[in-house]
């Protein structure tokens, strides 16, 4: 599968949790803890929001530990809102076009799991596309077409209801093809404005995902004068991550 974090709050350099926590998304792509794939070596992707209407991105089909640019490009941008992703593909090609995330307008999606059978339901699903949607596509994977379903089904005024849609028609459409457990997916999405975060399984056996705590309730813990690496970190701050960073 994937390995993949996302952080709402205060702008920080995107290297501070991608690069310089103890296990972070980097260490992830090299020996993963909380996945069945250990290595995540089929490429990366970051999106991030700053001045501009349309979020940042940067992507590449090397493994994430292999690319000097990526540390570089890290540790100087700063952002209130990214996404961050590294890859293990579940079958399709090793391409550019299917790195996460995806962007489309202000949004960006990140995806970790699988629509099963895909090969004998891939019609079915790009056809409720229609003509709206379906010239947006450009690579190959599962986690895109879920992607412009979301949309199709109302993800700009409805993100929850639209992923509750998306994901009623995979698994109609897929048990009707004799796929016994269609969707398993987290899910991390943003426009900007709000991070949303979706862990679900037909199965009922869901991939890891954390959130972090309330950051003015971990510093009451804290005795006064004690400096910690939350003081990086305003009170607002969230992270959504596949498995711990520390």
């Amino acid at each position: 599968m994937c390995r993949w974090l996302a952080y709402s709050g205060n702008p920080i350099p995107l290297s501070t949790l991608i690069f310089e926590t103890r296990h972070s998304l980097i260490d992830q792509s090299l020996a993963a803890l909380q996945s069945e794939q250990t290595t995540n070596g089929d490429g990366f992707g970051i999106g991030w929001y700053d001045r501009l209407e349309e979020p940042g991105l940067y992507k590449d089909i090397q493994p994430a530990w292999n690319d000097d640019n990526l540390q570089d490009v890290c540790r100087h941008v700063v952002s209130p809102l990214f996404l961050a992703h590294v890859r293990a593909t579940t079958g399709t090609p090793v391409q550019q076009t299917n790195c996460h995330p995806f962007r489309h307008g202000r949004w960006l999606f990140v995806h970790n799991g699988l629509i099963a059978g895909l090969e004998s339901i891939r019609w079915d699903l790009v056809s409720e596309l229609g003509r709206e949607w379906f010239g947006h596509l450009k690579g190959t994977t599962d986690s895109e077409i879920m992607f412009y379903l979301c949309l199709h089904f109302g993800l700009e005024d409805d993100p929850c209801g639209a992923v509750a849609r998306m994901v009623g028609l995979v698994e109609r459409v897929g048990m009707g093809a004799d796929v016994a457990w269609p969707v398993q997916m987290t899910l991390g999405f943003s426009d900007g404005e709000r991070l949303h975060a979706v862990r679900y399984s037909s199965e009922g056996r869901s991939r890891t995902l954390y959130h972090s705590e309330d950051i003015a309730a971990l510093r009451r813990l804290i005795p006064p004068g004690v400096a910690t690496a939350l003081d990086a970190f305003s009170d607002d701050a969230r992270m959504v991550v596949s498995e711990p960073l520390g």
